[in-house]
């Protein structure tokens, strides 16, 4: 060691020396199920897209497949430092294998994106570039969405309309996975322990200052997307719940509604009854009670879904189970690990 220069003083210099480095790399995080035609095609273009920027980058394959996708994963990694890859131990869907991704990442900001390559990685450096700007949180929109089939156009948009008018937290129309978050947002995405997270509507409430970058989808590289509607129904369930109670609110209202047309029924019913005359027929009576059982139905369900999801919430099980690492992520494994037990 030279003479004058404290151990102390070689430390903090390696420590401000992997800080710079840190600060240099952008995570890129991947959910995939059953990609593996797509995967090799995203890290070549990813790697085209950054080839000219003066940053590196992770990418990070977080697979629940049920093919060879892993194989492929572990191959890339294998060829290229870059690419890390974690296998969860089964199916837990794309919100769990993206905070997954997340607790593995280790760069200074983190980009989102799907393995189909319809998010374009083309768009990376403009995203980058908007961060750099100083903008914690950078969304994209795709402009396209019109194009999309009918139901799952209509759908869509009546999604984010109704979960913004539920929950009061804002989402534009043709909102995605697709976005870069700074180190610091996804520390608190991290932090979080709701069993089932929404990460568009957390992102969201956080409140973060933001800006958005649209985007025109490009066609699906290969293979086939295994977001089924059920998929899509669940989700849209899962967001509106965990944000918002006013269902429940409004549930409510309309038993104190149904209440009072009950009454009025059997107002009107006593009314008649004490004129000398009777009611009218059992068809009125039938399709009045057939009406107020299906409204008390709606509601036990309504409330059994809350209380279905307290009774998950509370066996703190976590969001997910990593089955194996491969790449930069096994040396990330223990950190992990112990994270999830926090």
């Amino acid at each position: 060691m030279p003479p004058g220069v404290s151990s102390r003083d070689v430390s903090v210099r390696a420590t401000d020396s992997n800080e710079s480095a840190e600060r240099h790399l952008i995570s890129i995080v991947v959910p995939s199920h059953n990609e593996g035609e797509n995967i090799r095609a995203l890290r070549d273009e990813i790697a085209s897209a950054l080839a000219n920027e003066p940053l590196s980058f992770e990418l990070i394959v977080v697979d629940d497949s049920t093919d060879d996708t892993w194989r492929v994963i572990e191959q890339l990694s294998k060829a290229d430092g870059r690419v890390s890859g974690v296998r969860l131990a089964r199916r837990f869907g794309q919100q769990a294998a993206l905070v997954a991704g997340f607790r593995f990442a280790r760069g200074a900001a983190v980009v989102t994106m799907d393995a189909d390559l319809q998010h374009p990685p083309s768009l990376i450096p403009e995203l980058v570039k908007r961060w750099r700007e100083g903008a914690p949180v950078v969304h994209t929109q795709r402009l396209d969405a019109d194009e999309t089939a009918g139901i799952q156009r209509v759908t869509s948009r009546w999604f984010y309309k109704i979960f913004s008018g539920l929950t009061g937290v804002a989402m534009n129309e043709g909102a995605g996975e697709f976005r870069l978050l700074d180190r610091r947002v996804v520390d608190y995405i991290v932090r979080m322990t709701e069993g089932e997270v929404f990460i568009r509507g957390v992102v969201s409430w956080l409140g973060f200052p933001s800006v958005t970058v649209p985007f025109r989808a490009a066609p699906r590289h290969a293979g086939q997307t295994a977001y089924s509607f059920k998929r899509r129904w669940r989700m849209a369930a899962t967001a509106i719940i965990s944000f918002s109670i006013l269902p429940l609110r409004i549930g409510m209202v309309i038993g104190f509604g149904t209440a009072a047309i009950s009454f009025l029924y059997l107002l009107y019913a006593l009314i008649v009854r004490l004129r000398g005359g009777a009611p009218p027929g059992w068809a009125s009576i039938v399709s009045v009670t057939a009406f107020l059982f299906g409204v008390q139905f709606v509601l036990i369900g309504l409330l059994g879904e809350y209380i279905g999801r307290i009774h998950l919430a509370t066996k703190q099980r976590p969001p997910f189970v990593v089955d194996r690492t491969t790449g930069a992520a096994r040396e990330g494994s223990a950190t992990s690990s112990a994270a999830l037990t926090d």
